[in-house]
C-alpha cells in the first residue's frame, strides 16, 4: 500500500523533509548537473527534487495511481500526471533522464515498473533510483516515507535493474543524519563525515543505470542457386572449323595475340 500524496507533501514541508531534499538533491546535481536541454521524468514522488534541473528542456512528474497526484509546479502550467506505473502513458525512448523517488519500495511489481522505465528512456538515457537502504536508520523510521515499503541493499537494486535490461554504472549514498528532528541542525556535518566514518548507516542508496544496447550482427544474404532451364545458358563446346586440329587452333590464337 502506497503512502498518500498528502502525507508525502506534508513530510517534505517539515524541517526533516527539507534535510532529505537537500541531501539527496546535492547528489543528483553532482550526477546530472542542470540537465541542460534534456527531457526529465520524475516517477513516484520526485517533485521535491526536480527543481535541481533548472535547464531541462522538459520536466514531467508521473505519480502512481495508488499514491495520488498533486498539481506541480505551484506556478505555471501543470506538468504532473496520474499514471499506471506498469503502463506509463509515454512514447518509447522519450526521456533522457529518469528519476525514481518513493517509487520502487512500495510497488507490487518492481520488474514491471523498471521495464516501463527502460522503455521510455532514450538509448543514451540514464536513470537514478533513490531507495531506502536496508541497513540504515531511515528504513526503520515509520514516520518518514523511507520507513514504508521494502528497503534494499545495493546488490538487490543492481539485480533488479539488470533484469529490466538496464546496466548499473554508478552508485552513491545519502542521509547519514539520524531521522529525528533533533539532529536537523547538524545535518550538513553528518553528511560530510558519514561517508567516511559510518558508511553502513546511510539512509538512502542512489543507483544510476543506463539502458543496455546490443550490437546486432547482420546476417549475410545467401544467393539461391537456381537450376538452369534445360537448353538455356548451358555451357556448349566451341565449334572447331573443319580441317583444323586442336594444335592448329592454339597456334591461331597465339598468332592473334
Amino acid at each position: 500500500m502506497r503512502r498518500d500524496v498528502l502525507d508525502l507533501r506534508e513530510f517534505y514541508a517539515q524541517p526533516l523533509g527539507a534535510v532529505v531534499r537537500d541531501a539527496i538533491g546535492r547528489k543528483l546535481a553532482e550526477a546530472w548537473g542542470p540537465a541542460s536541454g534534456l527531457d526529465v521524468l520524475g516517477l513516484g514522488y520526485a517533485t521535491p527534487f526536480l527543481d535541481r534541473f533548472p535547464a531541462a528542456r522538459r520536466t514531467v512528474a508521473a505519480m502512481p495511481a495508488a499514491q495520488g497526484v498533486e498539481s506541480w509546479p505551484a506556478q505555471g502550467r501543470n506538468r504532473a500526471a496520474l499514471v499506471d506505473e506498469a503502463a506509463l502513458p509515454f512514447a518509447n525512448a522519450l526521456f533522457d533522464r529518469v528519476l525514481i523517488v518513493h517509487g520502487l519500495e512500495e510497488t507490487d511489481e518492481p520488474a514491471a515498473l523498471l521495464g516501463e522505465v527502460g522503455r521510455v528512456m532514450a538509448p543514451s538515457g540514464r536513470m537514478i533510483v533513490a531507495a531506502a537502504a536496508r541497513g540504515g536508520l531511515w528504513s526503520r523510521a515509520e514516520r518518514t516515507p523511507f520507513g514504508a515499503g521494502r528497503p534494499f541493499t545495493r546488490r538487490q537494486l543492481e539485480e533488479l535493474v539488470r533484469e529490466a535490461d538496464l546496466e548499473p554504472v554508478a552508485w552513491n549514498q545519502a542521509l547519514y543524519v539520524p531521522p529525528f528532528r533533533l539532529f536537523t541542525g547538524w545535518a550538513e556535518g553528518f553528511e560530510q563525515v558519514g561517508s567516511k566514518v559510518w558508511p553502513g548507516v546511510a539512509g538512502v542508496i542512489l543507483l544510476e543505470a543506463v539502458k543496455r544496447t546490443f550490437a546486432v550482427k547482420p546476417k549475410r544474404a545467401r544467393a539461391r542457386l537456381v537450376a538452369p532451364i534445360p537448353g538455356v545458358l548451358a555451357p556448349a563446346p566451341t565449334p572447331v572449323p573443319a580441317g583444323m586440329t586442336r594444335r592448329k587452333r592454339l597456334d591461331r590464337r597465339s598468332d592473334q595475340a
